[in-house]
C-alpha cells in the first residue's frame, strides 16, 4: 500500500516534465467494478467511501495544511504527510542524485531521467516517455481529450491534478505564502518557480543559444524555437503553437467573446485573468519590477527588460534579419518581420480587411460600429477610438487656448 500512495504526484515527484500523469489519471480510469456513490460536487471526483470523500473535500476547503519538517512540503492529511515522512528515511536513494523514494519501484522509474531511458512510444508522433502515464496525457494532445470538467465554469483539462488546481481559482484558496513580497499561491510548485524570481536562478540553459531559465518545462518549450515544433494546432483556424497555454490564450481572444473578468475600478471586461492583472496596474500604480542596478522600477516586467538592455547592456539586442532593425522583444521583431513579408494573420468579419496585429484588427472592428465611447473632455463630442479622442482633444484644446470655441456636430 505504501509504494501505491507515494505514486501520487505530490509524494512521488519523479520527473518536473509537465505532461506528466499522476496517479489520479491511472487509477480513476481502471476498469474496476467498484460502485463509486460518493461524489464530490466541486470537482466531480467519486469516492467508494464516505470518509475518502470527506477527506478529498478538505483539500477544497483548507488546502494543504500538514507540513513536512524536512523540507518545505504540505500535506492535506496526516496519513500522506506519514507516508510522505518514510521518503526521508528511505533506504530506496539515487546513487546518482541522492533523492529518496519508498520502494524500489519508484526509484527504477526515477532513474530513466539519468539513463534517458524512455521506452513508451507515441504511436502518432513518435515521441517517447519514461512512464505508462505520460504517454497516456501526451496523447490527449492529439485527441483533443478534456475529461476532467470544471463544474463552475466551461474549462476542462487533460490531468486531473490541472482540475484539482484550477478550482482554488474558485475557492480562492492560497496558503503558499511569499515570505519576500506579498504574493500567495494555490499550488506549492508556482511558489518554488515563484521563489526563483528572487534568487534569479536559473540553472536550465540551452545549448544552441545563450538563454536560461528557471524550469525545465519552460526550456522544453523553449527549444521548439530551434526545431519547430508546433504540436498544439486550433482546431478553428489551424494555427500553431509550441505549447498549450498559448492556444488557450489565442482560443480565448481570437474566438471567443467571453470576458469574464472585469475590472474593479473601472468596470472593463478582458478575456484573461493575466490582462487584468496588467490592467489593474494602470490604476493602483504598482511598480512591481524593480533594476538591479539602479532605482528604477517598472510596471511589466517587458519595461524591466527594455530598460536593463538599454541602460545597461543586459541582454542581447534581437536584429531583423531583412533590415538589421535592433529590437529587445522577441514580440516586436516578429510584428516587424510581418510587415516587411506582408503576412497579416488577423481578418475582419465584416469587410475581410487584413492586419499585421490584435490590436489592430480591434481598433479597425470599431469603424463597422454605431458605438462612441471615448467623449472629449472640453465638448460634447464623442469618438469611436482611443486616437480618435487624442487628435481631436489636441485640436479642441488648441482652439481654446487662443479664445475660440469649437461649435462642430
Amino acid at each position: 500500500m505504501l509504494c501505491i500512495f507515494a505514486g501520487d504526484r505530490s509524494l512521488m515527484n519523479y520527473t518536473e516534465d509537465i505532461t506528466e500523469a499522476d496517479s489520479n489519471d491511472i487509477t480513476e480510469h481502471s476498469h474496476d467494478d467498484k460502485p463509486r456513490p460518493y461524489l464530490c460536487t466541486v470537482c466531480d471526483k467519486r469516492f467508494t467511501l464516505k470518509g475518502n470523500l470527506k477527506r478529498h473535500k478538505q483539500r477544497h476547503s483548507e488546502g494543504e495544511l500538514y507540513s513536512c519538517t524536512q523540507c518545505e512540503k504540505r500535506f492535506s492529511t496526516q496519513s500522506y504527510l506519514r507516508i510522505h515522512m518514510n521518503v526521508h528515511s528511505s533506504k530506496y536513494a539515487c546513487t546518482e542524485c541522492g533523492k529518496c523514494f519508498t520502494c524500489n519501484h519508484h526509484l527504477a522509474i526515477h532513474g530513466r531521467i539519468h539513463s534517458r531511458e524512455k521506452p513508451f512510444e507515441c504511436s502518432v508522433c513518435s515521441k517517447r516517455f519514461t512512464t505508462a502515464g505520460t504517454l497516456v496525457v501526451h496523447s490527449r494532445i492529439h485527441s483533443g481529450e478534456k475529461p476532467y470538467k470544471c463544474h463552475m465554469c466551461d474549462k476542462a483539462f487533460s490531468v486531473s491534478r490541472y482540475l484539482s488546481s484550477h478550482m482554488k481559482v474558485h475557492t480562492r484558496v492560497k496558503p503558499y505564502k511569499c515570505h519576500l513580497c506579498d504574493k500567495a499561491f494555490s499550488v506549492s510548485r508556482y511558489l518554488s518557480s515563484h521563489m526563483k524570481v528572487h534568487t534569479r536562478v536559473k540553472p536550465y540553459k540551452c545549448h544552441l543559444c545563450d538563454k536560461a531559465f528557471s524550469q525545465s518545462g519552460h526550456l522544453n518549450i523553449h527549444m521548439r524555437v530551434h526545431t519547430g515544433d508546433k504540436p498544439y494546432k486550433c482546431s478553428l483556424c489551424n494555427k500553431s503553437f509550441s505549447d498549450s497555454s498559448s492556444l488557450q490564450t489565442h482560443k480565448r481572444r481570437v474566438h471567443s467573446n467571453r470576458r469574464p473578468y472585469h475590472c474593479p475600478y473601472c468596470g472593463k471586461l478582458f478575456k484573461t485573468e493575466g490582462d487584468l492583472k496588467r490592467h489593474v496596474r494602470i490604476h493602483t500604480g504598482a511598480k512591481l519590477y524593480s533594476c538591479r542596478h539602479c532605482s528604477e522600477r517598472f510596471t511589466y516586467p517587458d519595461l524591466l527588460k527594455s530598460h536593463l538592455l538599454k541602460s545597461h547592456n543586459e541582454g542581447t539586442w534581437l536584429t531583423c534579419r531583412i533590415c538589421q532593425k535592433k529590437f529587445s522583444h522577441s514580440g516586436e521583431l516578429k510584428i516587424h518581420v510581418r510587415r516587411h513579408e506582408g503576412v497579416r494573420p488577423y481578418v475582419c468579419s465584416e469587410c475581410s480587411k487584413r492586419f499585421c496585429t490584435a490590436w489592430e484588427l480591434k481598433q479597425h472592428v470599431t469603424v463597422h460600429s454605431d458605438v462612441k465611447q471615448f467623449g472629449c473632455i472640453l465638448c460634447d463630442r464623442s469618438f469611436r477610438t482611443k486616437d480618435a479622442v487624442k487628435t481631436h482633444f489636441k485640436r479642441c484644446s488648441s482652439e481654446l487656448k487662443f479664445g475660440f470655441v469649437l461649435f462642430s456636430n
